[in-house]
């Protein structure tokens, strides 16, 4: 069985777009090979995790890239040939965020920040008229953990995120960052002011199933080439040099 949305929260039950339509821009980072190299401490998590929340041994590991975590985890049971439910993944969520807490010094050993994100996060920080945050596979607890792990928190609203739990397909994950926003800013925001960076074609995917752009980084396991092919509006070698006049 593939994982479904969860509910909705209290907090955004009942929301409603409001009307204004913003001119501010909305930037949505991906994680996993965007701004990080977990180092494969990422997976050793993972692996742990599984086996902690199975009681088996994980031989092998579903593809992740562009996935969302329950959709890994789904994956990686079926090739384990065990079946997937809503609190057995939530059990396992806690597991893995605790885990890479657990793993924080190899990640930061074996891992690292990659090229030009930190200036690239700063560039946008306190930039008058931006808001910056993450939409990602990761559980939300998995994300903050790897973030922080990093020293990367704090230059993102993760509030107004989009995380790997929150709906069933990662196009999806786009209107729900919008809310979240919407919300706390009270203003809509507009698909043309929305920018989509990210390292897979699935992150392509969903951005332009939603009307809006991405920058594309081969800075994970797809080229520049690829990322052409795959649709990306703008392709980047790494996030050196990142200036967002240059976007949109």
């Amino acid at each position: 069985m593939r994982p479904a949305a969860r509910a909705s929260s209290s907090d955004e039950a009942g929301h409603h777009r409001v009307g204004r339509v913003a001119e501010k821009r909305f930037l949505l980072w991906d994680i996993d090979q965007t701004l990080i190299d977990t180092g494969g401490a990422g997976r050793t998590a993972f692996a742990a995790a599984f086996a902690a929340a199975t009681g088996v041994p994980m031989r092998e590991m579903a593809d992740p890239a562009g996935q969302l975590d329950p959709h890994i985890f789904a994956d990686t049971l079926e090739l384990h040939g065990l079946t997937y439910d809503a609190a057995g993944y939530a059990h396992f969520a806690g597991l893995l965020a605790a885990g890479y807490r657990e793993h924080a010094e190899r990640m930061r050993t074996h891992g690292k920040v990659l090229e030009g994100v930190p200036a690239a996060l700063k560039s946008v920080l306190h930039r008058d008229g931006v808001i910056s945050t993450v939409l990602t596979g990761n559980s939300r607890a998995g994300a903050e953990a790897k973030l922080e792990i990093f020293e990367l928190a704090g230059y993102l609203d993760l509030a107004v995120g989009a995380y790997g739990e929150d709906e069933a397909t990662r196009a999806e994950l786009v209107p729900r960052a919008w809310q979240r926003a919407e919300r706390r800013h009270r203003i809509r925001f507009d698909p043309a002011r929305t920018l989509v960076i990210g390292d897979t074609p699935r992150d392509i995917a969903a951005a332009h199933a939603n009307g809006v752009e991405v920058v594309a980084v081969a800075s994970g396991r797809f080229s520049q080439d690829e990322l052409r092919t795959a649709g990306a509006d703008f392709v980047l070698p790494d996030l050196t040099g990142f200036d967002l006049s240059h976007f949109g």
